[in-house]
């Protein structure tokens, strides 16, 4: 997975160093972190950052030499139709001397990348949130047992010095505001 654009640079840079012959190599990319607009200093080639009818934060795609719209932007349909994130997919192309034509390299590209990114396995990302409590000890039982009803996990208990628990709880970030009102209304 790739989570933030400089991550995916950097994957993209060694790529290219293990493939120096290759002729192209075009891609997606989608996190679900947001990302600053690229610099002067970002890829010298058509990326794009498009936020239409998706939720995600950052998406890219780069044809890399092959004609507009013909190599990024089939790959970047192939992870959006794949409902994925946090993803870059790459096709390095070495020159065949087959010309496909815009609608060939269209496919070609949509294609590869649907195949690999159907057959690469997945990681299910669940938000979570992390709230850090300190309570006077006669609340603990409660907040253990609303930790629980929100499917929330407990770690780094500890006592300060003054004797209050000071508790970590971590449950899905859909579950956190309920279980943030549920505490301070306790």
């Amino acid at each position: 997975p790739a989570t933030s654009w400089d991550d995916a640079k950097i994957i993209l840079e060694q790529v290219r160093k293990d493939h120096p012959k290759s002729r192209h190599v075009a891609f997606g990319f989608v996190s679900s972190s947001t990302a600053a607009a690229p610099s002067a200093d970002d890829e010298n080639n058509s990326d794009s950052q498009n936020n239409e009818d998706t939720v995600v934060g950052t998406e890219r795609a780069s044809d890399d030499g092959e004609p507009t719209g013909t190599a990024g932007q089939p790959i970047l349909n192939a992870i959006k139709s794949e409902e994925l994130s946090d993803t870059l997919c790459m096709v390095v192309r070495y020159s065949g001397g087959i010309k496909l034509g815009a609608g060939g390299l269209i496919r070609a590209y949509g294609s590869a990348a649907r195949g690999v990114l159907r057959s690469a396995p997945t990681v299910i990302h669940i938000p979570t949130v992390r709230l850090r409590l300190v309570i006077n000890t006669q609340y603990s039982g409660s907040v253990y047992a609303l930790a629980a009803r929100f499917n929330g996990v407990t770690s780094g208990e500890t006592y300060n010095d003054r004797g209050e628990l000071e508790v970590v709880i971590t449950c899905d970030e859909e579950r956190g505001d309920s279980l943030r009102e549920e505490i301070v209304d306790a």
